[in-house]
């Protein structure tokens, strides 16, 4: 086997993988990116815009379900899976065969196989085509992702669980589909496939769902879920799994009442994420892993190997894809001699529950522990007008104030909440005070407009 010398090698086609991939390319440089099965990637393959995808359809469901109470009378609701999957493979189909496009330029190879490396910087792979290649690379970059994590709870392994990779490709409503794990994958799902006819059960092991959300925010998604008849189960120690995902299982589950034993059709695990770092030589090429496997970066995500980066999960950056986007960025700017770094980067993201749950910034726990003395602005979705013109009241709008009048965080539990957020970011990164917003002439009737509202009363 002889070995390929180029410039830039690329383990893996991701987000942050193929942008720096497509942008080498486009200044000269020879690119090769070896890519193990999804053609640009996780998000537009199997998570992001899949989910979403799957998410709308549950959501008319919804609306023809409560079609009644807009004036709107329908004799039937019928949900026909083969239609919801077939819709979302459409959607998925287009955006490889846009891929496939963008890696069709000069310079540009896209080889589709397994990467391992035998040495610093050389990467052996097998093609889908066959013939072994081995590539020497002047610079590696590393976008290797991650993959769910399956808890060794015993018999689940045996069991199949559905990860949100099987759950997207279902040709059927599950009867009963149990949920293990009540983070933001978990719960996205778990309301989605309420809402397409399963029953479902969310058993999450800590005191509240969504972990990292103030308490207030937790209970009220809780609440959300209890009205929509979706159980959760809080401090549920998942013991044992006994059958198979959709022919029939027995979960046995220990909370402070007691024992019990769930019987479901289905089980789905959202219980984190596993780096999909393992046994393709990293180590032995010089690049230190840390303890969970993530691949250990400094604030350029340079590895401790010379010359070669990590970007997105793998790295142990928060899982987004927009921050994947973000990391390409670091690395091509100091490629380029600009200098940009990871550290402070404001961080926006949004659970795609119905009603949506945006965070930026601080939340109170946190402000708390970090000893940041902050004021509290609260609204309920219900004194919002675009809010009750919809029909979408549940939830509320909170915002962090610092003692300098500084936004330091912004939560909202209601509909648009995705793109409210995207509104406080914004003045917070041009470092507005919070009365820019409360004097902002918003369009009505918006979402947005609520920030006007949440801050008409000076924050306490």
């Amino acid at each position: 086997m002889a070995d390929e010398r180029v410039e830039n090698v690329v383990l893996g086609g991701g987000e942050a993988g193929k942008y720096i991939a497509w942008e080498l390319a486009k200044l000269g440089q020879r690119v090769v990116v070896i890519e193990r099965a999804l053609v640009g990637g996780s998000c537009p393959n199997i998570a992001c815009l899949p989910s979403k995808n799957v998410i709308r359809s549950a959501k008319v469901a919804n609306l023809v379900e409560h079609a009644s109470a807009y004036g709107v009378h329908v004799s039937e609701v019928r949900v026909a899976m083969e239609g919801v999957r077939r819709r979302k493979r459409e959607m998925v189909d287009g955006m490889i065969a846009i891929h496939r496009k963008r890696f069709e330029v000069p310079n540009l190879e896209l080889v589709m196989g397994t990467g391992t490396l035998v040495a610093p910087r050389v990467v052996e792979v097998t093609p889908e085509a066959g013939g072994a290649r081995r590539f020497v690379a002047e610079r590696l970059f590393l976008n290797l992702g991650t993959h769910a994590a399956i808890p060794g709870i015993p018999g689940l392994a045996a069991a199949a669980p559905l990860t949100h990779v099987e759950a997207l490709e279902l040709e059927r409503v599950p009867a009963h589909l149990v949920v293990l794990g009540g983070g933001y994958v978990g719960v996205e799902l778990a309301q989605a496939f309420r809402r397409l006819g399963s029953r479902v059960s969310v058993l999450e092991l800590g005191p509240q769902l969504l972990g990292r959300e103030d308490p207030d925010v937790a209970d009220a998604v809780r609440a959300i879920f209890e009205e929509d008849d979706i159980e959760v189960v809080l401090g549920a120690e998942t013991q044992a799994v006994e059958g198979r995902s959709g022919d029939g299982v027995r979960v046995r589950v220990r909370t402070a009442a007691g024992t019990r034993v769930l019987e479901a059709s289905d089980i789905l695990v959202a219980a984190g994420r596993v780096p999909n770092s393992l046994g393709i030589g990293l180590e032995g090429a010089g690049i230190a892993l840390d303890a969970r496997g993530f691949v250990e970066v400094d604030d350029q995500l340079r590895t401790t190997a010379p010359g070669v980066w990590a970007m997105g999960e793998c790295a142990g950056s928060p899982q987004f894809t927009h921050v994947a986007f973000d990391d390409f960025r670091v690395v091509r700017d100091n490629l380029a001699g600009n200098s940009r770094s990871t550290r402070g980067r404001l961080i926006p993201y949004c659970a795609f529950i119905d009603p949506e749950l945006g965070r930026v910034g601080l939340d109170e726990t946190t402000a708390a522990r970090d000893g940041v003395h902050v004021r509290v602005a609260r609204l309920p979705m219900t004194s919002v007008l675009r809010a009750r013109a919809i029909g979408e009241t549940r939830g509320f709008m909170k915002m962090l104030i610092d003692d300098s009048d500084r936004i330091v965080g912004f939560t909202m539990l209601g509909a648009g909440a995705g793109e409210v957020i995207a509104v406080v970011q914004t003045a917070m990164l041009g470092g507005m005070p919070y009365a820019a917003l409360r004097d902002a002439i918003f369009t009505h009737p918006t979402m947005a407009e609520g920030l006007n509202v949440l801050l008409a009363t000076t924050p306490t």
